[in-house]
């Protein structure tokens, strides 16, 4: 298993070997982003968005029906465009 050990400064190096599994070269992007149990992955910008495909998949909650899904869309646009205002 590869780990790397974080300097006071927060950076860290990847080791080579996950550098090599991600195809990351110097300039790469990744992104790190929070599951649902707390736990983060590691994303290499490197891929294709269809990488991405399932990856927030969680096998114990139900699917959303497609009236659920544009309520949740309507709901978060609302309250995006209602950031920085007074209410």
């Amino acid at each position: 298993m590869a780990t790397a050990t974080m300097t006071s400064k927060g950076q860290i190096t990847v080791p080579k070997e996950v550098r090599d599994d991600l195809n990351l070269v110097a300039g790469s992007k990744v992104m790190f982003v929070k599951l649902r149990s707390g736990q983060y992955r590691l994303i290499a910008r490197t891929g294709r968005v269809e990488d991405l495909a399932g990856m927030l998949y969680d096998p114990d909650r139900p699917a959303l029906t497609i009236d659920e899904i544009n309520d949740a869309i309507a709901e978060g646009g609302a309250e995006s465009g209602m950031r920085g205002l007074d209410h």
